[in-house]
């Protein structure tokens, strides 16, 4: 079965557009069994939707989408890339401890924002496929630099492709391949964090 019926069948709510990956390599980096799931509607175009547009249609991410507005960054991610964004839900950003997301939309804090938002970006589309790959090839895995300039480590645990920030802490993708014209989005249930 392949995810977008699966996360279907779970009821949870769905997120805007189709991906072009075949449902055995969105299953390679998400287990639909996740109850922090952010559902992929396979009945929707891309056509020139960008990253922030996609964003931006989706409820589950109006934190993140709130964030980028308030670094200044909305041209940047709307632009031609390409770019694999690693996408706080919600629900990630609620797992930070009290306070700290309205700090860091304060606008004295523009520039730890920005540091720590490009931190879930990468210069480059990389897909479901793209990443199992490297991680496989890498032996279990593989680092890659943020455009921020610091590195997360990839791996693969229980089926699903975990990030380790640079301070050892983990966030799993819930959704991966969530198509944009721009690039790709993988939906995260943590917020990674820069050294």
């Amino acid at each position: 079965m392949n995810l977008a019926k699966r996360i279907t069948s779970l009821a949870v709510v769905a997120l805007v557009m189709a991906s072009c990956v075949d449902g055995k390599k969105k299953d390679e980096m998400v287990d639909a069994t996740d109850s922090t799931e952010v559902a992929v509607d396979s009945t929707e175009a891309v056509a020139a939707t960008t990253i922030v547009d996609v964003a931006a249609g989706n409820p589950d991410f109006s934190t993140l989408v709130a964030a980028v507005q308030a670094a200044g960054l909305v041209e940047t991610l709307s632009g031609d890339g390409p770019f694999t964004v690693f996408a706080p839900t919600n629900a990630a950003f609620d797992k930070l401890p009290a306070g700290t997301v309205d700090g860091l939309l304060k606008p004295e804090n523009v520039e730890k924002l920005k540091g720590l938002l490009t931190y879930h970006v990468l210069a480059g589309k990389f897909d479901a496929a793209a990443v199992t790959d490297a991680i496989t090839q890498g032996k279990g895995k593989y680092t890659v630099t943020t455009v921020q300039g610091q590195k997360i480590d990839l791996s693969i645990k229980d089926s699903k492709v975990v990030l380790t920030d640079a301070n050892g802490k983990t966030s799993t993708v819930v959704a991966a391949d969530v198509a944009a014209s721009n690039g790709v989005i993988h939906a995260i249930d943590s917020v990674v964090m820069p050294k």
